[in-house]
């Protein structure tokens, strides 16, 4: 290991396993039918080929192992494709799917496990079973969880999630903040722009609920770590502190919402390096974490390329290059 190694705190892999477990289940078609909706047939087609084309980077370790040599990349937090997430899954088989991608992603990452740590899953769906997938995960040597930004009819700040963020914050688990699909459904459902927009939208109301209802006013040790640099948030967080100052119903948490965010964790991935220049300086750089969403289309085959580009001081390079990040995943402590 570097003195000072490059980390990717935003790395996939793909679970063949999970897709066989619900395949035919009730409510699965349903569920694939939604998602074909959110997406349009354009986008699916397109999505089908790139898997395709990325499969063995996704699933096998020495073709993930060279990928990462060529980016200049020296530890991966891997967690699994958020298509894994299965919300609609009944209680049974979302047990069984969450502890089946807890073990394999465990299992993965043990094939180089000085180069790869994990994040595991667990059921947003059904609140009584998170805190014991979430000690599973730890149990299987992963890091955390990964989450998407809401679950069918509960936001992040719903009540019954509180055990939950407790576990977490008693624990020291990383969540990772990744949404899977976008609300504004048949909207979006043209030029890729249930990802383009949809992402960066659902990033924005989960960290805004997660603000704005206290939850991290409640748990300040929470190590939350949200994808594609936070959204929309970050770079439009003003008007949300507006919103606090001018309305009593907005005056909801105990600081103004910009405070916030130097209690969070983002990655870099924001495709503009202005926007990445931005993050760092409304979150520090210490709060920004390399971040590539590998290997798919809408990541960065280049993300120590894209911080380079932001013209970064030194000190903030090395820091969201991997100096954070390394402290956050234990790098020296295993």
């Amino acid at each position: 290991m570097p003195a000072s190694p490059t980390v990717d705190v935003h790395a996939h892999v793909l679970l063949p396993e999970i897709e066989a477990l619900v395949d035919g289940l009730p409510g699965h078609a349903e569920a694939k039918a939604l998602d074909a909706r959110r997406n349009g047939p354009e986008a699916l087609k397109v999505s089908g080929r790139m898997i395709g084309d990325r499969f063995a980077r996704l699933t096998d370790v020495s073709a993930r192992l060279a990928a990462m040599d060529a980016q200049g990349v020296d530890v991966q937090l891997v967690s699994p494709s958020p298509s894994h997430y299965h919300y609609w899954a009944d209680e049974v088989t979302a047990e069984k799917a969450h502890r089946l991608a807890n073990e394999a992603t465990a299992a993965h990452c043990s094939a180089a496990p000085d180069r790869l740590r994990g994040l595991g899953l667990v059921p947003l769906q059904h609140p009584e079973q998170t805190v014991r997938a979430l000690d599973h995960a730890l149990d299987q040597g992963l890091l955390g969880i990964e989450i998407s930004s809401h679950a069918p009819g509960r936001e992040l700040s719903d009540p019954a999630y509180e055990p939950l963020w407790s576990r977490a914050e008693e624990s020291g688990a990383l969540v990772f903040l990744h949404p899977f699909g976008c609300t504004l459904d048949e909207r979006l459902d043209r030029w890729y722009l249930s990802n383009s927009v949809g992402q960066p939208a659902e990033n924005a109301v989960a960290l805004s609920h997660l603000i704005f209802s206290g939850v991290l006013d409640r748990h300040p040790g929470l190590r939350i770590i949200a994808a594609h640099g936070g959204g929309y948030l970050p770079t439009h967080i003003g008007r949300a502190d507006h919103a606090w100052r001018a309305r009593t119903d907005a005056h909801a948490c105990a600081r103004e919402p910009s405070a916030y965010l130097r209690r969070l964790y983002f990655d870099s991935l924001v495709h503009d390096p202005y926007a990445l220049g931005e993050l760092v300086r409304v979150a520090g750089a210490e709060r920004v974490l390399l971040g590539s969403d590998f290997p798919f289309d809408m990541g960065a085959e280049d993300p120590v390329g894209a911080l380079r580009a932001a013209g970064l001081s030194d000190a903030d390079l090395r820091a969201v290059r991997g100096g954070t990040a390394a402290a956050l995943l234990r790098l020296w402590k295993d």
